[in-house]
């Protein structure tokens, strides 16, 4: 007997079967919510699930709906078959992290895929001002996308350029909201943080941007995505276990 539907989130077709089966096969396609790896790129990601449809002999796109970083970890939401046309309304929701930042140094690429440069001594700073630093970043706000990002730039991406040695100074400006923005713990020069963004904001950039306020620079240490809209980490499977539920699933109709 096949087991019964433990729930269905939000009514957009990501359905939790007991034992922590996920539907990937539907007719219709299926949203897939994955816990992206350390040093992946959201491609790799794509590419495997991709391979392991093609390998089951089932033909389905996918695709993914908000880019993380390779040196993020966290919630990807991926769309099969139908649903990939619907990845445009799944972008526009709010996003949410946790991390840390590391105060007194700088990198070129805002995050550890770059050496530090710029060290600065942090041992007085205050925590209550780093907390209404923080604090003080909430709300709507410009933000100039880094060098080391996925936007295009007449044709490349601007990471390219970056990795060519050229930096690109009149970089469109978005306007993005911090809905929250709090500290959870202080271990100088480490300040952990949970944040809560709209489409569009680049955490290493408020990272950045944090140190900058507190004059002595900060870079982004580690960041992992708990949710987007309504839809959590916690619910999310490993690349691998989707892959065998894929598999399994493939199984079940060739039975």
């Amino acid at each position: 007997m096949k087991s019964s539907i433990n729930s269905v989130l939000f009514g957009i077709g990501i359905t939790m079967i007991d034992q922590g089966r996920i539907s990937v096969l539907s007719e219709e396609g299926d949203y897939l919510l994955v816990d992206k790896p350390l040093d992946w790129t959201s491609f790799d990601v794509v590419a495997k699930i991709r391979g392991a449809y093609k390998r089951n002999g089932a033909k389905r796109k996918v695709g993914h709906c908000g880019t993380l970083d390779p040196k993020a970890t966290g919630l990807l939401i991926l769309a099969t078959g139908r649903k990939t046309k619907t990845i445009s309304s799944l972008e526009l929701l709010d996003k949410a992290y946790e991390g840390t930042i590391r105060l007194g140094a700088k990198t070129v690429s805002h995050d550890t895929e770059s050496e530090e440069y710029d060290l600065r001594d942090v041992s007085s700073l205050d925590e209550s001002a780093i907390r209404e630093a923080a604090t003080s970043m909430v709300g709507e706000r410009m933000q100039q996308p880094p060098m080391h990002s996925a936007v295009w730039h007449n044709g490349k991406r601007l990471y390219e350029l970056a990795r060519q040695g050229h930096e690109v100074k009149e970089r469109k400006a978005r306007q993005i909201e911090i809905h929250q923005f709090e500290i959870t713990s202080i271990e100088l020069p480490y300040v952990h943080f949970y944040i809560r963004v709209s489409k569009g904001a680049y955490i290493r950039v408020i990272a950045h941007e944090l140190g900058e306020l507190l004059g002595v620079g900060g870079y982004l240490k580690s960041l992992k995505r708990v949710a987007i809209g309504q839809y959590q980490l916690s619910d999310a499977m490993s690349v691998d276990a989707v892959v065998d539920e894929i598999t399994r699933a493939a199984s079940v109709i060739e039975e």
